[in-house]
């Protein structure tokens, strides 16, 4: 991948927001409407866990979301469902190592934005063999958010990513707040990517805020 592709890349990553509707203690869309204006970069779109909605529901409410980051041009990511991003046109997607593999993906959304969870080293190299743009790094930190989530590993992951010459961009995800996040940026990530640290906070708007501002004072 081109470094004049990567670096609006790394500016987006920065302040990386996922929500899906059993996340949030306020509506979605007054939740992601607050987080834009405290500066998030770019929005995930995430429908998975209990409760999550299916089908049409889940349709609707991708494109209601997906209205609001149009309205001040936040790049909008599906989680994982191909389907539905090139059904609503997204800006990218995201995928796990338990998805489809990587280069199918790239194939079918041509140049759309493709991030891929990444765990060691293999899973990285096979990654940006394959068309990543960005790589998500992770759990940082202990998390409950997602049920399947692998054992937290600290810094060390992004550290060696970087000692070892890998440029490509990254963002790290897992148990991150506006309190845990410059050590993040400072081994090496490009941003952070959160859920509850927005989603579930009581000024979703305040909470970006800090986020941001955590982030952007250590880059």
């Amino acid at each position: 991948m081109d470094r004049i592709k990567q670096d609006p890349l790394r500016e987006l990553l920065r302040v990386y927001f996922i929500l899906g509707s059993p996340n949030c203690l306020q509506a979605p869309e007054v939740v992601l409407e607050a987080a834009i204006k405290g500066g998030i970069t770019l929005f995930q779109f995430r429908e998975k866990g209990k409760g999550c909605l299916q089908g049409e529901e889940k349709l609707n409410f991708a494109k209601k979301l997906q209205s609001i980051c149009q309205s001040i041009y936040v790049p909008f990511i599906v989680n994982d469902d191909i389907d539905l991003a090139l059904e609503i046109d997204a800006d990218g997607i995201h995928i796990g190592q338990e998805d489809e593999p990587a280069d199918v993906v790239r194939k079918k959304i041509g140049n759309k934005i493709l991030g891929v969870s990444a765990h060691n080293l293999s899973e990285a190299e096979k990654a940006i063999a394959a068309g990543a743009d960005y790589l998500g790094i992770g759990p940082i930190y202990p998390t409950t958010t997602k049920e399947d989530a692998k054992e937290a590993q600290g810094l060390s992951f992004i550290k060696e990513l970087r000692q070892t010459g890998f440029d490509i961009p990254l963002v790290g995800i897992g148990g991150i707040t506006a309190e845990n996040a410059g050590p993040i940026v400072k081994a090496g990530a490009d941003g952070v990517s959160v859920i509850t640290a927005i989603s579930q906070a009581a000024d979703p708007e305040a909470a970006s805020r800090l986020l941001r501002k955590a982030v952007l004072s250590n880059i």
